[in-house]
């Protein structure tokens, strides 16, 4: 039979999610971000997708990086900080094609469900972008 894993209420339990394992993701220029891993990618099925929730403390922010595949972000809490400068709220969905890049961070804490279809890698920005932490200009 194949796995099945439900996390209830993940809307109602806000930030917090006390229920699940939470990690702290070490990696370089990632600060605060912790993570709780729905699937990992799996060499032996030749399976390259990752399915996260990802909880962002205030202040928290992940690497600048590009992605190979897509990447599908919903945000189940708070406000996610994208480094283009836009913000997005609990309900909103984004979704990123192949080879973009950014920086995602939290000035307010956030909780987000992340589905990437291939590995992301580290970058540095070619342009300029939001700095962490920083509220966009109305």
């Amino acid at each position: 039979m194949a796995e099945v894993s439900v996390i209830p209420n993940v809307f109602r339990s806000g930030f917090e999610l006390d229920q699940l394992e939470w990690v702290p993701w070490k990696e370089p220029g990632r600060i605060g971000v912790e993570h709780h891993v729905l699937w990992a990618p799996d060499a032996s099925r030749d399976e390259d997708s990752v399915g996260l929730l990802l909880r962002f403390p205030p202040g928290a922010h992940g690497d600048f990086h590009e992605h190979l595949g897509y990447e599908l972000m919903l945000v189940l809490d708070g406000v996610l900080d994208h480094s283009d400068g836009i913000s997005y709220v609990k309900g909103d969905l984004v979704v990123e094609g192949p080879g973009t890049e950014h920086q995602m961070s939290s000035r307010t804490g956030c909780t987000v469900l992340a589905i990437r279809t291939r590995p992301a890698e580290a970058r540095t920005p070619q342009k300029a972008v939001r700095p962490v932490g920083i509220t966009a200009a109305p």
